[in-house]
């Protein structure tokens, strides 16, 4: 089963957005997934700061500031 993270920090407006989507894209497909602020770590602002938010399926970067519905459902579906 795949997994989604999402990776932002509190305050960011597309952060909520994209948080909108994975909730409901997840929810439909019985996916699991976490946010984790970036601001938790250093390796991960200096990595992904000027990405925020960031997709990650099974660990693996899939989408960067804005989080296309349909083609989240396409890859949660591989």
């Amino acid at each position: 089963m795949h997994r989604i993270t999402l990776l932002g920090k509190p305050g960011c407006h597309l952060c909520e957005d994209a948080r909108e989507i994975i909730a409901k894209v997840a929810g439909e497909l019985g996916v699991p997934w976490e946010e984790i602020s970036i601001e938790s770590s250093e390796e991960l602002q200096e990595k992904y700061w000027e990405m925020i938010p960031v997709t990650l399926i099974d660990g693996v970067q899939h989408d960067f500031w804005r989080v296309d519905e349909t083609r989240l459902r396409a890859a949660l579906r591989t």
